[in-house]
């Protein structure tokens, strides 16, 4: 199993950026295919953008498509979102999660998963 940990949440006003970070914590991290999911209160975790093990096919949720980026860099074993134009509905806890499978946007397709890091943006 691979052990994940997310950083860079926080308090943005709306129209800001924020970078998420996601270290793993695995040998063999380009095998996975690697996710990032969100749960704001009261809802359900939803997914957000997800990236194939060489960073070629990176595929969002088109509530934030054109607004938010995934990359990884697998020499550092880290996944990114950069998440630019935010607006209030994208406040979440944001969680990164990975997966053996080519692709999948099912949060039940993830055996691995962060701890979250909360996003918060005012309007």
């Amino acid at each position: 199993q691979v052990q994940l940990e997310e950083s860079g949440g926080g308090l943005v006003q709306a129209g800001g950026s924020l970078r998420l970070s996601c270290a793993a914590s695995v040998r063999t991290f380009s095998s996975y295919t690697m996710g990032w999911f969100r749960q704001a209160p009261g809802k359900e975790r939803e997914f957000v953008a997800g990236i194939s093990w060489s960073g070629a096919r990176p595929n969002y949720a088109r509530s934030v498509e054109g607004r938010f980026t995934i990359s990884r860099d697998n020499a550092k074993n880290t996944v990114y979102l950069q998440m630019n134009s935010l607006k209030p509905e994208d406040t979440a806890v944001y969680y990164c999660a990975a997966t053996m499978a080519f692709y999948s946007t099912s949060s039940r397709s993830y055996a691995s998963w962060g701890q979250g890091t909360q996003v918060t943006v005012s309007s």
